[in-house]
Parts: structure tokens; C-alpha cells; sequence
């Protein structure tokens, strides 16, 4: 399985709730930077992903975006091919 990395906080809702996707999908590790903690990290993820919202997710070295994007990816059957690739 590709390992994920996911830009966070402590208190958002959509974090919370992509890192449930992702573990309903198999997923046991989730490498959380956390921008709330670390403010030199969001600077650092806007550079990397040019967004400023959290949750940023990687899934290997492709950037999925945010919570929304995940949902959609999930929901078009691409998910889990990111997930695990051949």
C-alpha cells in the first residue's frame, strides 16, 4: 500500500473525516504533518501544493487535494488504485 500524507489541524472536520475514508479503505498509517502546531509546515504545504486549506493529501507522491477531492476519487473507483498500484 502507498504510504499517505496528510497536512492537518487538531479540530477540522474534514480531516476527520478523510482520515475515516482512508482507514475504511485499508489504510493503518497516516503520516500527519500538522499545521496548527508547526506554522513553518503550512507555509512549506501551500509551496508544495498551492492551497492553503487542510486537509492536503498525498498518496504516494500524488497529490490528491483536499477532503472533497478524496470523496470524488473514491467515488469514480480511483481510490483504490492509488492505494494500490500494480
Amino acid at each position: 500500500m502507498q504510504a499517505v500524507t496528510m497536512y492537518t489541524t487538531a479540530v477540522c472536520p474534514f480531516c476527520i473525516q478523510a482520515k475515516r475514508l482512508l482507514q475504511s479503505r485499508g489504510v493503518t498509517h497516516i503520516e500527519e504533518i500538522r499545521v496548527d502546531t508547526q506554522p513553518e509546515e503550512r507555509a512549506k504545504m501551500m509551496a508544495r501544493t498551492g492551497r492553503r486549506t487542510v486537509p492536503q493529501i498525498y498518496i504516494g507522491s500524488t497529490h490528491v487535494g483536499g477532503c472533497d477531492d478524496l470523496m470524488a476519487l473514491d467515488a469514480q473507483g480511483g481510490l483504490m488504485a492509488l492505494l494500490n498500484p500494480t
